[in-house]
């Protein structure tokens, strides 16, 4: 896991209204708010998970991609 470079897209699913959205993630950082671009709701990270893409995103975090870890 630590070898493979990581995947800087992942596409965010919004719990309210299901709107998706391609996304570049940062590589070193987490991102704790993501703004729906349909409904505006702001999402926020579920417990147990450190930024949005490790918990709307079809692919985790490049932090947790790469170390298993979260940044924060």
């Amino acid at each position: 896991m630590a070898n493979a470079s990581p995947q800087l897209h992942s596409t965010i699913t919004c719990p309210d209204c299901g709107h998706q959205e391609t996304e570049t993630m940062p590589l070193d950082a987490c991102q704790w708010f993501y703004e729906c671009k349909r409904c505006k709701a702001v999402l926020r990270p579920k417990p147990g998970d450190c930024c949005v893409y490790c918990s709307y995103g079809s692919i985790p975090c490049p932090p947790v991609q790469t170390t298993g870890r979260c940044c924060g």
